[in-house]
């Protein structure tokens, strides 16, 4: 089975991919000449995103988008478990959406030069400098959101690493309310370091917002924290088939 999914991402997905991104990055470069707002990038980001998840057959499970207001800016903090969480986040969570995320990708051809170009974070992790923090409150002023792995890098099993606190001390100093994100199965669509990509059924809850405006910077690292076990406990437990996905793709 894995050897057709591996078939079929290469002769099917990647070149449908690859027309998607150049078109809708080239449409969304078109749009930085004229505005860095980003606003109709946005739209380029969810057609993208849209596009993707239906040509793989990826199925989403949203769950309490009831809990945010649709007018305001959160700083949005997501596990990891596959490069298939940013088009799902992307399309699922209703906001202007922005990537706060290591500068390197900036340097990939078109999405990277749609991340530098319409209005998302791009940073150096050993040194963000002064600027972040002036960004992330033009973010807000303009009505946007901000959305981070906080990991740092993709789960091969599901199981949730430690949040870095530097992103939270940031929510803190600009008075950003958080909103935890749990994703959970985008891992079985394609894993890391596998290039075959499956169908498969995704699940995204949305969790109650924490308030961020009553916290001083010394709190940081407790916010952290907190954030990451409120969506390590709408995670399911790591199941059997984490271990056998894993051995099947050793296999190919």
């Amino acid at each position: 089975m894995l050897t057709f999914h591996l078939i079929r991402t290469v002769v099917y997905l990647i070149p449908l991919i690859a027309v998607y991104t150049i078109v809708l990055g080239t449409l969304s470069l078109a749009s930085s000449l004229f505005t860095r707002r980003g606003r109709f990038a946005h739209g380029c980001a969810r057609c993208w995103s849209w596009l993707i998840l239906a040509t793989t057959g990826v199925e989403v499970e949203r769950r309490g988008l009831e809990r945010v207001t649709r007018d305001r800016s959160y700083l949005f903090v997501s596990n990891h478990q596959s490069i298939y969480d940013i088009p799902v986040l992307f399309w699922f969570v209703p906001f202007q959406l922005r990537i706060l995320a290591k500068d390197s990708l900036g340097r990939f051809p078109f999405l990277g030069w749609h991340l530098a170009r319409t209005g998302h974070l791009l940073v150096q992790r050993q040194n963000p400098g002064a600027s972040v923090f002036k960004k992330v409150s033009a973010l807000m002023a303009a009505g946007d959101s901000l959305i981070v792995f906080p990991e740092g890098t993709r789960s091969e099993d599901g199981s949730l690493g430690r949040f870095r606190g530097g992103i939270f001390l940031l929510a803190i100093e600009a008075g950003l309310p958080i909103v935890p994100l749990a994703i959970d199965r985008t891992r079985f669509v394609m894993r890391k370091g596998r290039l075959a990509t499956c169908p498969g059924a995704v699940t995204l809850d949305v969790l109650d917002p924490i308030d961020t405006a009553s916290l001083t910077k010394e709190d940081a690292r407790e916010l952290a924290d907190r954030v990451r076990n409120a969506i390590a406990a709408a995670l399911p437990a790591s199941a059997p088939e984490d271990r056998q996905a894993r051995a099947g793709s050793v296999a190919v």
